[in-house]
């Protein structure tokens, strides 16, 4: 067949959809990995929390969270590729998280997924961590279908998107307020709840209605 316009075409969205990429995140207190195609199905994923190594100090830890993900990430990117039963070289491209995010944290993946990408000789996307949340509810919901009104909470960015496609995103509201699970740290921490301070909160919450009492307002 005469290769042209119709035929590059057609080649083009197969090989969008047999395109398998290497995902790594490591912006802040969990390390992540997984496999994806390029009609979104997941074929992979393996994530791991630092809650015990930050517990001590209420809160996440910077320079603990870097190490952390620099014990955590090869092992958990050659568990990804082996519950996918693949290996590098079938991947077509490795993506990493670039920012925003903890920088020590982001540059341990950063540079992992571009050390990988030499090595394998494929291609390094940088995938900007908000874009990332914001596409993502597309992985769950293949139905999906652009535009579609989007929370983003994460870190210390709260915002009210319009998602109109892949890089078009209209900033509809923001806050300037401190991150809400930081903010729910904090206080856990003043009233002795325990860190990650969501979780212990919900479950001082579970107590006292097992008990048929109210939860406790803090003093």
């Amino acid at each position: 067949m005469q290769k042209g316009a119709p035929f590059d075409k057609l080649h083009a969205g197969l090989y969008r959809h047999a395109m398998i990429i290497l995902g790594i995140e490591s912006s802040c207190d969990e390390t992540a990995a997984a496999l994806v195609t390029g009609d979104r199905q997941v074929l992979a994923h393996r994530l791991l929390g630092q809650e015990a190594a930050h517990a001590p100090f209420g809160g996440v830890v910077p320079e603990i969270a870097a190490r952390a993900h620099v014990e955590a990430l090869e092992p958990l990117i050659v568990a990804a590729l082996a519950d996918a039963k693949l290996t590098l070289a079938d991947v077509d491209a490795i993506a990493a998280t670039a920012g925003p995010g903890l920088i020590g944290g982001v540059m341990v993946g950063l540079v992992t997924g571009k050390a990988l990408a030499h090595a394998a000789g494929k291609p390094l996307i940088a995938v900007n961590h908000l874009e990332g949340h914001a596409l993502s509810p597309r992985l769950s919901d293949p139905d999906l279908e652009f535009p579609y009104l989007l929370l983003l909470v994460s870190g210390g960015h709260c915002q009210l998107l319009l998602v109109e496609g892949v890089g078009a995103y209209r900033r509809l509201a923001t806050t300037i307020d401190d991150a809400a699970g930081e903010a729910f740290d904090k206080t856990a921490k003043l009233l002795g709840l325990g860190f990650p301070g969501g979780p212990c909160r919900r479950a001082r919450r579970g107590v006292g209605r097992s008990q048929g009492r109210p939860p406790a307002a803090p003093p």
